[in-house]
């Protein structure tokens, strides 16, 4: 990974080794898109495009033969910058145990966060479809009530059941409406995760970057997340006080079966094909 000119950087191996762990602890709890659907890879830094199998038509060069293009999807490049204070990395090689890492934190959860609404939500910009965007199914609305939680995501299983999906399933929850379940144990929370997973068969992930939640199938297949280079840490530039760095990761996203997920709506959204167009 010399592209990432980590050799450039006044870091010793000490101070490497704190950042690569600390980058790794905060980035993996919010990577929840990832944990929900086949993940390739990684492929390398070199890696550019996403083999989509089909072909376009184009004119022929001359008479007598016909001619087609492959067809790709380019991988996209996520960075987020973040600065570590050469005093906290010098501290730390004298042996200090609490360094100051904030920055890299936040740049970590940030990057998870674009990742996992690049995968439910899309980009557009990039030719990505996302996993709810795309769902031909109707979805439930998740209940006003915690208690009621159930009943929408019981449907939504009952939806791919009918369209021949198999399980187990996962249920991706945003993150309000994942402290909603996690809050209910005050008033019995943990027999609710557990009445969802039954339910499932799967797990529920907390997932930031998401509104609302999807419930999607995990049999395989069905979703792609391809890595070129996985998440990194790259060096940008130093001054006399501190290291500029930056997470960094290429991917792209393939949905193979739209109709292996279901969307969920946040309490109170009215569906896309029911809102009153714009006057």
């Amino acid at each position: 990974m010399n592209h990432l000119l980590r050799r450039h950087a006044p870091i010793t191996d000490s101070g490497w080794s704190l950042i690569d762990h600390e980058a790794f602890t905060r980035v993996t709890p919010a990577l929840a898109a990832r944990r929900v659907v086949d993940f390739s890879g990684p492929h390398g830094w070199e890696h550019s495009a996403t083999n989509l199998g089909r072909t376009t038509s184009l004119a022929t060069p001359s008479e007598g033969v016909t001619a087609r293009q492959r067809r790709v999807l380019p991988l996209v490049e996520l960075r987020a910058s973040f600065t570590i204070s050469l005093a906290e990395l010098r501290d730390h090689d004298r042996g200090a145990r609490d360094p100051d890492l904030a920055d890299l934190d936040a740049a970590a959860y940030n990057i998870a966060v674009a990742e996992n609404a690049v995968v439910v939500h899309g980009w557009s910009n990039a030719a990505i479809a996302g996993i709810a965007e795309v769902s031909p199914h109707d979805g439930p609305a998740l209940a006003d009530t915690i208690d009621a939680y159930p009943g929408p995501v019981a449907g939504a299983v009952e939806i791919l059941l009918r369209q021949g999906i198999a399980g187990p399933y996962g249920l991706l929850l945003g993150r309000q409406e994942y402290t909603r379940v996690i809050e209910s144990a005050e008033h019995g929370g943990y027999p609710l995760l557990d009445h969802l997973r039954e339910i499932l068969g799967g797990p529920i992930v907390w997932a930031p970057g998401v509104t609302g939640g999807v419930v999607l199938s995990l049999r395989g297949g069905d979703f792609l997340f391809e890595a070129g280079q996985d998440l990194a840490v790259g060096y940008e530039r130093h001054d006399s006080d501190a290291v500029y760095l930056y997470l960094q990761e290429s991917f792209s996203f393939v949905i193979a079966t739209r109709e292996a997920a279901v969307a969920l709506r946040p309490p109170g959204l009215v569906p896309p094909r029911a809102r009153k167009p714009r006057s």
